[in-house]
């Protein structure tokens, strides 16, 4: 390779090198500023495509610009009726000043540190103020619940009437967690309680009585349910009662005007012939005792029982 040629190359690898570190790419999602000896210079770029820069003096430091999410960790708060629970939270922010956002905190690790601070302690300052059933509850709408249930639920009362409720102390919250973040370069969008739940001492508690509670839900159903068997029972028992006697009254009625009709018939029965009727109820009585193996009469000749039998051989 001759020296001429030696030099073009050279000259065309040093045109790519600074080529190369003079444009770059905006993406539709980022946003960059630039950095001159560490310190940045110009504004902000936020527009997509191609751009220039100063060689190998001037860096490129890119943001997202798009919404980013905060989701911080379960933090133990005392409510103002001393209930302690756990509250998990969860926000949306963006960058909207790379410039600021970078001389603040540099880059999305310390932003989500500083995020973690603001937010952690709005949250606690608002959630420490206000009682129990505010965090919980969004508005006074009537609990379809007993007083019981609501003690087991740790509530004070079921007609405890709301003041701002869950809603209202959420926003409150994102209202004074927003106030800083505009030095940050930062736009905070929205955030969220994400859950509530008391610490395992509380909870281990609440549980006992509300299976507590149950059980005496469950023994207070059962008493109803035996003071409503007893009721019926002795309803059923009248009732048998009733029907029992009026059966005896309508039986005894038959069975005296059957007996009346008998004794009406035996009667005019006695009176068309008297001897022969004695001599029919004789027969029944020969009948009913002398076929009885179990029965010993002991009768004289002259007895007025025997004597359709005297008269048998004649």
């Amino acid at each position: 390779m001759t020296g001429s040629k030696l030099t073009a190359a050279i000259a065309i690898v040093v045109a790519l090198l600074v080529s190369s570190s003079t444009v770059y790419t905006v993406d539709e999602t980022q946003q960059v500023i630039i950095l001159q000896f560490g310190k940045p210079v110009g504004t902000p770029i936020t527009e997509a495509g191609m751009h220039f820069k100063l060689p190998f003096i001037q860096d490129v430091i890119s943001f997202d610009k798009r919404v980013l999410e905060w989701d911080g960790d379960e933090n133990q708060i005392p409510t103002s009726d001393k209930k302690y629970i756990w509250v998990d939270t969860f926000a949306r922010w963006r960058i909207v000043d790379p410039l600021k956002f970078y001389q603040s905190v540099s880059n999305e690790r310390n932003a989500q540190s500083r995020l973690d601070d603001i937010i952690d302690s709005a949250t606690r300052n608002f959630v420490s103020e206000h009682l129990l059933i505010e965090v919980v509850r969004n508005s006074n709408r009537e609990l379809q619940i007993t007083l019981e249930e609501a003690e087991g639920f740790g509530l004070e009362s079921v007609s405890q009437q709301i003041d701002k409720g869950r809603e209202q102390i959420t926003k409150l919250i994102l209202e004074k967690a927003a106030e800083t973040m505009p030095q940050y370069g930062i736009e905070f969008l929205d955030m969220w309680i994400k859950r509530l739940n008391y610490i395992e001492e509380v909870r281990q508690k609440v549980y006992e009585r509300m299976i507590s509670e149950r059980k005496h839900i469950a023994e207070k159903f059962r008493s109803e349910g035996q003071g409503r068997k007893a009721k019926i029972d002795g309803e059923r028992e009248k009732e048998l009662q009733r029907i029992t006697s009026v059966a005896y009254r309508t039986a005894q009625e038959i069975k005296g005007k059957a007996d009346a009709e008998a004794t009406k018939i035996y009667a005019s029965a006695y009176n068309r012939d008297p001897e022969f009727y004695s001599f029919l109820q004789t027969l029944e009585t020969y009948k009913s005792t002398l076929n009885n193996s179990n029965t010993t009469l002991m009768l004289n000749t002259n007895s007025a029982f025997l004597k359709y039998l005297k008269n048998i051989g004649r």
